[in-house]
């Protein structure tokens, strides 16, 4: 099933044009990744699937309407996204940060309610950071803010989920932290979850569908063993690579690699 898709997608910042003539189409219920060298247009298509940039060209369509014609609140029940470097403002305590997952939802004042609040515990619960509810977001660790950021997506209640690069500047333990909590929020919660990685083996290893780029365009999408590839990864990252098959998922793995000289 697919409620998220594009047609013909055409970005452009000023007169450059970064995204060309894009057609995809997003699983529903699934995660999906989207891998490319830097500079190739994933964050700038991830921004645009979420309306926070427009496009020039084209259409994106959630539920059979297309998001530049659906009202704000509407869409921020449907999708949340957290960008690739998240900011919150000095002082704001974990449980203030989460409850702002719940602006769609207010009316009048924007007083919180009952099921507000019952929301904003269940998101902390879930993503482990209930504990440090009182606590100021800008006295944790990285890992331990991205879960708050994670929470506060879920308190906003959408069945989609938008991350950009996700778990950069986390070390290797908070990193697979972050992601296997996607994945039981997938798996547990069928939430779409769509997100930028760099990382080829925790795209492989996690991705139901990747979407792999290069400039503006896609050259491969579908499953881990249709993209994760030789031929595939030559194009996308101009790489010889050397693929085998994780023990521990049965999925491709990235084993060593090349960069192509002269290409």
């Amino acid at each position: 099933m697919v409620r998220l898709s594009a047609e013909n997608l055409d970005i452009s910042y000023g007169e450059r044009k970064i995204v060309k003539n894009l057609s995809l189409q997003i699983p529903d219920k699934k995660i999906t990744t989207i891998i490319g060298s830097n500079g190739c247009g994933k964050s700038t298509l991830l921004k645009a699937l979420t309306r926070v940039i427009p496009h020039q060209g084209g259409s994106i369509v959630l539920d059979g309407e297309e998001i530049a014609k659906e009202n704000t609140k509407l869409l921020a029940r449907k999708m949340a996204i957290l960008p690739q470097t998240p900011e919150s403002a000095p002082g704001l305590t974990v449980g203030e940060l989460v409850s702002y997952g719940r602006f769609p939802y207010q009316k009048g004042f924007g007083r919180l309610t009952a099921k507000d609040y019952e929301i904003i515990n269940w998101a902390l619960d879930v993503t482990g950071t209930q504990f440090f509810k009182y606590h100021p977001v800008d006295a944790l660790s990285g890992g331990q803010r991205q879960r708050v950021w994670i929470a506060m997506a879920l308190a906003q209640e959408t069945e989609m989920i938008f991350l950009d690069e996700p778990t950069t500047y986390l070390d290797m333990a908070h990193q697979l932290e972050i992601l296997e909590l996607l994945q039981k929020l997938n798996q547990d919660q069928h939430r779409t979850i769509v997100m930028v990685l760099h990382d080829l083996n925790q795209a492989s290893r996690f991705a139901d569908h990747i979407i792999a780029m290069k400039s503006g365009e896609i050259v491969k999408s579908g499953t881990s063993q249709e993209v994760i590839t030789p031929e595939v990864l030559k194009t996308v990252f101009r790489i010889d690579a050397d693929i085998g098959i994780d023990p521990r998922t049965q999925k491709p793995i990235c084993i060593t690699y090349n960069l192509i000289k002269g290409a």
